[in-house]
């Protein structure tokens, strides 16, 4: 009961507080739920769901357990089947969707030879996309990672950065090296490097190559012009699979250039084993807070457009 309600009832305080017309009375190891029926049988089976996961061996958090109740009061996804889904295994830690989005967002990744994750920042899109990369370089389903991603600096000017071609690109391709940081081992992460089995380079360097047995992964996808999305996807050779990751709403090429991944969407959708997967702000796994950000800004861009849209229309 102590792993259920928490050290202090701060778990059961959080049920509480997504179902603030159900009391909940405990008395040893029973369970009362008392109130409007449609809410009690929620209620209840949540309580079921996590127990399932404690029998997993998921350890219950705040976190967690309010992910659990979002699901269960939607109904369309089991907590149980959603939080144990580990996409990744390593000595110290398992990777597992922490939303429904994120489920579907593996699943398509695991059918698909080419998955595009589209969605706002926090949403574990590159993340989780290195995870499975990882995942399949270990069990031999490909011989090696490609990370790519294009140059565009993100509203600034670096201008001139020292070094060779690796120490000037580097800066643009730090939050793939700290995903893979994460999920290997420092001496392993060296000799994959080493052996040519995990490569990390800018978009530019993708032109004229064939990526056979690869697990390649494009980021910040919204940042390439429709020839660079072109150049990329016609790069997939034999034994290879492709996730490519962008947030539509952090298009930082120049004006009245199209961004590939927009445009993509428009022309690939009724080919096989292609998937476009959408997150919100729902996915979003960062600080509480940075989800009410991104709500925040799609409601002010939402109103933006309703806005114009009014100023356009004929004045009777």
């Amino acid at each position: 009961m102590v792993s259920l309600f928490g050290t202090r009832d701060e778990l059961l305080k959080v049920i509480e507080k997504g179902f603030s017309s159900t009391t909940i009375v405990v008395r040893g190891n029973e369970i009362t739920i008392s109130g409007e029926p449609g809410e009690a049988e929620t209620v209840a089976r949540l309580f079921e769901e996590l127990i399932e996961l404690m029998s997993r061996g998921h350890v219950l958090t705040a976190d967690s357990v309010g992910r659990s109740i979002d699901m269960v009061k939607v109904g369309d996804h089991r907590p149980s089947q959603v939080l144990t889904d580990a996409i990744l295994t390593t000595r110290t830690r398992s990777i597992r969707a922490k939303t429904v989005g994120q489920k579907r967002y593996i699943d398509a990744i695991r059918r698909n030879t080419i998955t595009f994750g589209i969605g706002p920042a926090g949403t574990g899109k590159t993340y989780l996309a290195v995870a499975a990369a990882v995942q399949a370089l270990q069990s031999k389903e490909v011989q090696r990672i490609i990370l790519t991603r294009p140059a565009v600096e993100a509203g600034e000017h670096l201008g001139f950065l020292p070094g060779d071609i690796a120490a000037k690109v580097d800066p643009y391709l730090k939050p793939l090296y700290d995903a893979l940081y994460e999920m290997l081992e420092p001496d392993a992460y060296a000799k994959a490097m080493e052996r040519g089995m995990i490569e990390v380079a800018p978009l530019a360097f993708m032109r004229g190559r064939t990526l056979n047995d690869s697990f390649i992964i494009l980021d910040e996808a919204q940042n390439t012009t429709a020839e660079q999305m072109k150049m990329f996807l016609t790069r997939l050779g034999f034994g290879s699979r492709a996730v490519v990751t962008g947030d539509v709403t952090q298009i930082d090429l120049p004006r009245m250039q199209t961004s590939g991944l927009t445009l993509v969407q428009q022309i690939l959708t009724e080919i096989n084993n292609v998937e476009f997967c959408y997150l919100d702000a729902n996915d979003v796994v960062r600080h509480k807070l940075v989800q009410e950000i991104v709500e925040a800004y799609r409601l002010f861009n939402e109103n933006k457009l309703q806005a114009e849209l009014d100023l356009d229309q004929p004045q009777s």
